[in-house]
This record gives C-alpha cells, sequence and structure tokens, in this order.
C-alpha cells in the first residue's frame, strides 16, 4: 500500500524550528506554525510584507543590520544561488518588541526549470542557551580587553571579532622590564565553544609562563607541552606566533607555531616576513622551536593576524591570500595612515562578498615611533 501524499504545509508546521518563504522581492509567502510561536508574528501578520519592511528587523551578534541587501543572508543566498555554509547567529524582533537570539540558515528556492524563484530561512530559538552564551561571551572579553601597555617608544593595538559569540584567537602583550615586551597571538583550531575553552586555558598558560618569553623558542616549547597534555586524545591545536621585543637593542625576535607570517610595514611598502615555522602547539609533546631575529628602525610597523584575516574567499572562489591582504592594507594607504581596524574588517568583507567573515578574526598591531 502506497504511504500517502502529506502536504508540504502540514510537514512544514511538524518542525521545532521557524520557517518562512519569500518570493524574489522578498515578500513572505509562506509562515509555518513555529515561526509564529517563537516570534509572535502570525501569518496573518506576515505573509504579504516584505522581510524588509521592519517585521523581524534581524541584527547580528555585534549588533549590524541585516536587512539590507548588503548583509541579508536570504538575499545573499538568492543572489548566489547557495545555501548558507554555516548557520548565523542574529536577533530578530519579536511581535512584542523584544529582541530573539537565533541560528538562522538561508537557501534559494528553485522553480521548476531551475530557475531562483525566491528563497526559504530556517530559524532556531536560542534563548534557552543564550545565558550562558553571554556569559561565556563575557569572561572571554575581559580576558581579552586587558590594557595594552603604553610607552612613547611604540604602539600596541588589538582587533578581536569572533565568528561565533565566543571564539578561539588569544592575544596577550606584557611588558618583561624596562625596555622588553613579550607577546603572543594564537589561534585554536575550528571556532566555538570548544576552542574558546582551550583559549581560557591558554590565558592561565601566557600568565604563569610569560616570564619566559625572554628566551621565545623556550616558551613557546613549554606551552606546546602543556597544550598537548591538555589535548590529549583530541585532534585540536593552535597555531601560533610569539616575540619578544627588545627596544635597547632594536630587535624583534620570532617564533613561529605554525602561524602566519608577520606583515612588516614600513612608509615605502609591505611585505611579508618569511620566519622559521614551527609546529603548532599541541600535535606532540615534545618540539623544539627556533627563534628569528629581525632589526627594528623607527617607523616600522608588523602586524600579525590570525588567518580569518586573509583565508577569504571570494564568490569565484579565490582566496585573498596574504598578498591580498597587504593590497587591502595599501588602498588603506597603511602605514601612512593609522589603521583603522572596523574599515579593514569592511574591506575584507567587500572581498569575501559574504555578510561576515567565516572565521575568528584578530589583528595585532606593533608599531615603533621613536627609538634611541
Amino acid at each position: 500500500m502506497p504511504a500517502p501524499t502529506v502536504p508540504y504545509e502540514v510537514i512544514l508546521n511538524c518542525l521545532s524550528d521557524g520557517v518562512y518563504v519569500c518570493d524574489r522581492d522578498r515578500r513572505i509567502t509562506y509562515w509555518n506554525a513555529s515561526a509564529e510561536r517563537i516570534t509572535g508574528w502570525s501569518a496573518k501578520d506576515v505573509i504579504g510584507r516584505r522581510c524588509t519592511d521592519d517585521v523581524l528587523a534581524h541584527v547580528d551578534k555585534d549588533g549590524h543590520r541585516l536587512c539590507g541587501k548588503e548583509h541579508c543572508p536570504l538575499h545573499r543566498s538568492m543572489i548566489t544561488g547557495t545555501v548558507t555554509a554555516l548557520p548565523i547567529i542574529a536577533y530578530a524582533r519579536g511581535k512584542d518588541g523584544q529582541r530573539i537570539p537565533m541560528q538562522i540558515t538561508a537557501a534559494p528556492l528553485f522553480g521548476a526549470n531551475g530557475e531562483i524563484v525566491g528563497g526559504v530561512e530556517s530559524f532556531r530559538d536560542l534563548r534557552p542557551q543564550m545565558g550562558d552564551l553571554k556569559r561565556a561571551r563575557l569572561i572571554q572579553k575581559n580576558l581579552l580587553t586587558e590594557v595594552l601597555p603604553k610607552d612613547d617608544r611604540l604602539k600596541f593595538a588589538a582587533f578581536y571579532m569572533p565568528f561565533d559569540l565566543v571564539g578561539g584567537d588569544y592575544y596577550a602583550v606584557e611588558k618583561l622590564g624596562a625596555d622588553q615586551y613579550g607577546f603572543l597571538l594564537a589561534d585554536l583550531e575550528g571556532h566555538g565553544t570548544a576552542p574558546a575553552l582551550y583559549m581560557m586555558h591558554l590565558k592561565t598558560l601566557w600568565d604563569r609562563y610569560y616570564p619566559l618569553m625572554r628566551q621565545p623558542a623556550d616558551f613557546a616549547a613549554t606551552v606546546n607541552r602543556d597544550l598537548a597534555e591538555v589535548f590529549g586524545g583530541d585532534v585540536s591545536f593552535a597555531c601560533a606566533v610569539c616575540g619578544l621585543i627588545d627596544l635597547k637593542a632594536q630587535t624583534m625576535r620570532l617564533t613561529s607555531a605554525g602561524g602566519p607570517p608577520p606583515i612588516l610595514c614600513r612608509a615605502n611598502g609591505a611585505h611579508a616576513l618569511q620566519t622559521s615555522i614551527g609546529l603548532p602547539f599541541g600535535v606532540a609533546e615534545e618540539i623544539d622551536y627556533e627563534e628569528t631575529t629581525l632589526a627594528i628602525t623607527s617607523g616600522d610597523a608588523f602586524l600579525f593576524v590570525t588567518d580569518g584575516a586573509f583565508e577569504i574567499d571570494n564568490a569565484r572562489q579565490e582566496q585573498l591570500g596574504i598578498e591580498g591582504l597587504i593590497a587591502v592594507l595599501k588602498q588603506l594607504d597603511y602605514p601612512a595612515t593609522p589603521l583603522n581596524m572596523h574599515r579593514l574588517e569592511e574591506q575584507l568583507l567587500l572581498f569575501s562578498n559574504e555578510i561576515r567573515l567565516q572565521d575568528d578574526l584578530t589583528i595585532l598591531e606593533v608599531g615603533f615611533k621613536h627609538l634611541p
């Protein structure tokens, strides 16, 4: 006996996730029962209205409005013909005016002849989990927003944008003496909760071992042994770079643990520096790391970045790469013009043709102003 045919509306109304359908003009044509339950908006309230007509009024986790063409995941899906690669955390406005945290996914809707006739967006209510996530984000923010050292001879600046509410990147700078500073930039494998927890452990290791930064290779070997033990059978690892700035000697001693090469920016241009590359932290317990010594002069600026700054694909699946990042810096007239981190993020988003970057992004800037 053949299985009974069930109308798609019945199936969609059985889902716990909210689902709605739009035409090419983003006019809502279908609204399931869970969409009504989660938002308070009934089908009668929204069908026939454009989703841009201030109905859900989505903003992302960082407060950016998503309902314009440039940042709307549903519009982007219909234009590109692709499903959202990873769910997006956003906040929608419910009928009562309260913001509802949700995880959304968008996909194009194809007609009988293969043409795109609209889009489908599904969303999951994150309110039950959001309390813990907000607390975790606040804890992580407090760990990362320590006041960077002040020194008339140099400048430190940092920018951190996690992919999710919490992320797996970590940076730290510590004064080691009158003329010395140690620093670390690390990128835990993946993004989300597990890397964020490992990042918090890395913070404890920095606090414990940063005096070893007078010998960066020794610091790297010590942190690696600890992380390898913590990771255990997990396949996690941390790509990192650490270094010692010696203003009196006018040198920077670098040790790489699989981290991207630093970018040296001088008034006459910028280029990536080829330094020795060691294995990432955590892949094996006993690893010997090397140091590379660089001369520094007044006017130099170094950028240390995680791979979220350059492993970015555009609509043609072309990757930006380190050289592409350097080209973006030139467009921003850096270092002649002080680096606006938010403007740099905007330029990376323009290249990506996405509404957000696909990985955690961290940038640590070290600029040398007046050396002896």
